[in-house]
């Protein structure tokens, strides 16, 4: 291994778990402005005195900003170091960190805080290599598990040469250290019902049950569901609201789907699939979110080589399902490499 990436490597791990114990001790569920403002200080806490730092407006609103944290070099190019501090668990499911084991468990330590730990580690280590790149960038944003508006960076790294990204790490089926290269393109379908209320017992004739709509609109997702296919999409509905008392037919209600496939244009035939009417009561299918997918396999191919030179083991390029924000950059930066976090398992899931 080369030694400089031995030397560092070693720090990084040595001090990786007091850093990740504390950024887990913080409960910081996506849109929580005290939480993801917590999560930012003890960022900047660990980040190289002198790194500049900048709060930047987050792509949704009503959100604490962004975190933008720059290294100025002599040197040639520019490297974006890419992470997320929010985390799909609530306040009243949070888990501080604790050791299983050899595993460490807790709240958002696998998505993505364990990663974010290693990014600030890459900071430091590349703080005293200034003669090595023009700029080094970390952006650390607070929505990425829940945002629906558009992505709000791409922009304002515009002209960077590589974009690297700490979601969770892989392995391949033979054990080799993987990273991700390609990921679906990601998209949130919500359909609309709206039926007319009526009394159950009395009148149910008269009603129009938007319950039983939204039924028959998931099962017209559940149909488009092809992972095997062309496109390998997903088509998952994830969550029903109708009705609001028991003897009551239910007027109005909405249905949530989550879909992923190679190619975003997959989502149309998705949204065709949903009938216009269920029963006398209408559905209104739209989409809420859409995220790209990337694919920098072939970009990548030279960095991974050299990269697996320096380890000294072979580094793997793979295929990811789940989205994340390192797709809203591959398409404007080709040298674009996810999943440097940690591995781990139950991302999504608070035990």
């Amino acid at each position: 291994m080369d030694e400089w990436v031995a030397r560092c490597s070693h720090e990084i791990g040595r001090r990786a778990e007091r850093e990740l114990e504390a950024l887990v001790a913080v409960s910081s569920p996506s849109g929580d402005r005290h939480g993801a403002d917590e999560c930012v200080a003890v960022c900047a806490a660990l980040l190289p005195d002198d790194a500049a730092l900048e709060r930047v407006p987050c792509s949704s609103p009503d959100h604490a900003l962004d975190l933008v944290a720059r290294l100025a070099g002599t040197g040639e190019g520019r490297v974006l170091l890419l992470g997320h501090v929010d985390t799909v668990v609530a306040h009243t499911a949070h888990r501080p960190l604790e050791r299983d084991g050899d595993k460490l468990v807790g709240s958002g330590a696998v998505d993505m805080k364990g990663g974010v730990v290693l990014s600030l580690g890459v900071m430091r280590a590349l703080a005293a290599r200034r003669q090595d790149y023009a700029e080094v960038a970390l952006l650390l944003v607070c929505d990425e598990e829940w945002r629906t508006a558009p992505f709000g960076h791409v922009e304002r790294f515009a002209g960077f040469d590589a974009c690297l990204c700490f979601e969770g790490g892989a392995r391949t089926p033979d054990g080799e250290d993987g990273v991700v290269v390609r990921r679906k393109a990601a998209g949130t379908m919500r359909v609309r019902a709206e039926g007319r209320r009526a009394h159950s017992g009395s009148a149910p004739d008269r009603g129009r049950n938007a319950l039983l709509a939204l039924a028959a609109a998931a099962q017209a997702v559940a149909g488009c569901h092809e992972p095997d296919g062309p496109d390998r999409l997903t088509a998952v509905p994830t969550v029903l609201n109708s009705g609001d008392a028991f003897n009551v037919v239910p007027g109005d209600g909405e249905l949530v789907c989550d879909m992923r496939a190679d190619s975003s244009d997959a989502f149309q035939r998705v949204v065709e699939a949903i009938p216009a009417a269920v029963g006398g009561a209408t559905l209104h299918p739209g989409m809420v979110r859409l995220w790209p997918g990337m694919d920098s396999t072939e970009a990548t191919a030279p960095l991974l080589e050299r990269a697996a030179a320096a380890l000294g083991r072979p580094v793997i390029g793979m295929p990811r399902g789940g989205a994340s924000d390192a797709s809203h950059f591959a398409a404007s930066i080709p040298l674009t490499v996810d999943g440097l976090g940690p591995r781990g398992g139950a991302a999504h899931n608070p035990e």
